[in-house]
C-alpha cells in the first residue's frame, strides 16, 4: 500500500438533503483539515446520482449506495430493480448503508432482515463490500452475517456494541467503524472498543451530518471534524498520529481498493 495522504472519512452523507447544497464548501473545509478521501453513503437513488456526479468530478470521493432499514417502506419493487442495476456501476465502491434498525421500527423486523439479506446477496453478485447499520439489533445482525456472509466483508458502521462483540465481528473479517461518540465524555463502551479493537480492522467516520464529536456536539457534523475522533483514539491507544493515519489508510485501501495504489 502507498503512503497515507491524510485522513479518510469512511462514512459521510454528503448528498443528503441537509448537505447537498453545501457539498463543495464542505469538501474544501475537509481538505483544509487533512481529510483527503470521503466515502459518500447514499440511502436513496437520487442521492446516488448526485454522488456519482461528484465522484466523476473528483476521484477523492467514493460512493456507496443501499437501502437503509428505516426507509424500507418508501421503496417499491421498481426501486429495488433500479438499485440492482446501479450497483454494477464501476464507480459504486460499496453497498450500504444496509442492515437492521430496531430502535425506530418495532413491527417490521422480518422485512428488515429479508432486505438486509437481499442486499448482501446483491453485494456478493457484484463483488463489493458492505456498510452495515445496526441499532438495537446487534445479535440479529451478527447472526445474519454468520449465515449470509458478505464475500468482500465490509464495515460495521458507527459501532455501538461491546468490545466483546467487536472482537466477534473482527473474527468474521469485518471492520469496526467508529465516529463522534468516541469523543463523548461518558461514552464508556465506545472508548473501550476504540482502545481494544485490532487496528487492522478499524476505520473512523463522521456519519455527517449526525453524531458530531466534542466540542461541537449538538451542531451539524462535517468531515472536517474527523480529526477530533482520530485524536481521541490516539489518546486511548497511546500511538503516533502518522502510524494511525497509515494504518487506517492501508485498511481502507485493502477493503475498498485492493488493486489500486491511490
Amino acid at each position: 500500500m502507498g503512503k497515507a495522504l491524510g485522513w479518510i472519512d469512511s462514512h459521510c452523507h454528503l448528498t443528503c438533503a441537509d448537505l447537498i447544497e453545501e457539498a463543495q464548501g464542505i469538501r474544501q473545509r475537509a481538505l483544509e483539515a487533512g481529510v483527503v478521501r470521503m466515502m459518500i453513503v447514499c440511502c436513496r437513488l437520487e442521492e446516488a446520482e448526485a454522488a456519482l456526479k461528484m465522484k466523476a468530478e473528483d476521484a477523492r470521493f467514493d460512493v456507496a449506495v443501499g437501502f437503509h432499514p428505516s426507509d424500507l417502506r418508501d421503496f417499491t419493487e421498481e426501486d429495488w430493480h433500479k438499485l440492482e442495476t446501479l450497483v454494477y456501476n464501476e464507480n459504486v465502491t460499496a453497498i450500504g448503508e444496509i442492515g437492521l434498525d430496531y430502535y425506530w421500527d418495532k413491527d417490521n423486523h422480518p422485512e428488515q432482515q429479508a432486505a438486509f439479506i437481499r442486499q448482501i446477496e446483491l453485494a456478493n453478485r457484484v463483488n463489493k463490500p458492505i456498510l452495515v447499520h445496526s441499532r438495537d439489533a446487534i445479535a440479529d445482525t451478527f447472526a445474519i452475517l454468520c449465515d449470509h456472509p458478505a464475500v468482500r466483508r465490509g464495515i460495521i458502521h458507527c459501532f455501538s456494541s461491546s468490545r466483546e462483540m467487536a472482537r466477534e465481528f473482527v473474527k468474521l473479517g469485518y471492520t469496526i467503524g467508529l465516529g463522534g461518540p468516541v469523543t463523548f465524555k461518558n461514552a464508556k463502551t465506545p472508548k473501550e472498543v476504540a482502545a481494544d479493537v485490532d487496528l487492522n480492522y478499524l476505520q473512523i467516520e463522521t456519519d455527517c451530518p449526525y453524531l458530531t464529536p466534542v466540542p461541537y456536539r449538538g451542531k451539524r457534523n462535517e468531515p472536517m471534524y474527523l480529526p477530533l475522533t482520530a485524536q481521541t483514539i490516539l489518546e486511548l491507544r497511546g500511538i503516533d498520529e502518522e502510524a494511525l493515519k497509515q494504518q487506517l489508510w492501508d485498511n481502507y485501501q485493502a477493503l475498498f481498493h485492493p488493486q489500486d495504489e491511490l
